[in-house]
């Protein structure tokens, strides 16, 4: 058994969590651009696009983060496309989050009276201009609270990922456990580090959403 001290755990532990940091980000980012562009194309109303996405988000929303990240490692290399555990990660992590994403926009765009709509149509605005400058800028203002609380959802998600072998905060944990055997100081020091990142951005989801509830 390789001998650990106490700093030399919560050392390891902090430079995986780095990449969970990394993960989340490249998740979040990717996932709130194909989000918002699934966001655009439903509001364009057209049938056979509302279908579409519709299916698109079921399917992500539907399908188990753990069985996305299983299809995407193994299941694309038995097509012909050789992925390693970070792009299986990343690619898993951003259309799981695009599908929640897309919900939390799409349910933010809805809430707006449709009165706005019609009256944009009334003063001969385009859809990208009635989007822009009427749409969009309220919208944002609702949606920020709930997507940065989902971004707590997408740290935490990224602990799935030490199944395919990526190393990140979870999988260290499970490394450094195999290797001092002292589960309850590991595990403990890995759950601190998760509270750690999530419940700052907890907090600001639940002050952001009391504040747009004021200012409503």
């Amino acid at each position: 058994m390789a001998y650990f001290s106490d700093w030399d755990i919560f050392r390891n532990l902090l430079l995986a969590a780095r990449w969970t940091l990394l993960l989340s980000l490249c998740a979040f980012i990717g996932g709130g651009l194909v989000g918002l562009l699934l966001t655009l194309l439903r509001s364009m109303k057209i049938s056979l696009m509302n279908k579409l996405v519709a299916l698109y988000v079921e399917l992500f929303q539907g399908i188990p983060l753990l069985m996305q990240l299983f299809l995407t490692f193994f299941g694309l290399s038995l097509i012909g496309f050789e992925v390693d555990a970070w792009t299986a990660a990343i690619l898993s992590l951003t259309l799981f989050s695009s599908a929640f994403l897309h919900e939390i926009w799409r349910g933010c765009i809805d809430s707006l009276p449709k009165g706005q709509w019609e009256a944009c149509r009334t003063l001969g605005f385009t859809y990208m201009q009635t989007m822009k400058e009427v749409i969009i800028p309220q919208a944002v203002k609702i949606a920020i609270a709930p997507t940065v609380g989902f971004s707590v959802q997408i740290i935490k998600g990224t602990a799935l990922a030490s199944i395919i072998g990526f190393v990140e905060l979870t999988k260290a944990g499970t490394m450094l456990n195999n290797a001092t055997f002292q589960p309850f100081k590991v595990f403990a020091l890995v759950a601190l580090l998760y509270f750690l990142m999530c419940f700052p951005l907890s907090v600001m989801a639940r002050h952001l959403e009391r504040k747009n509830n004021v200012s409503r």
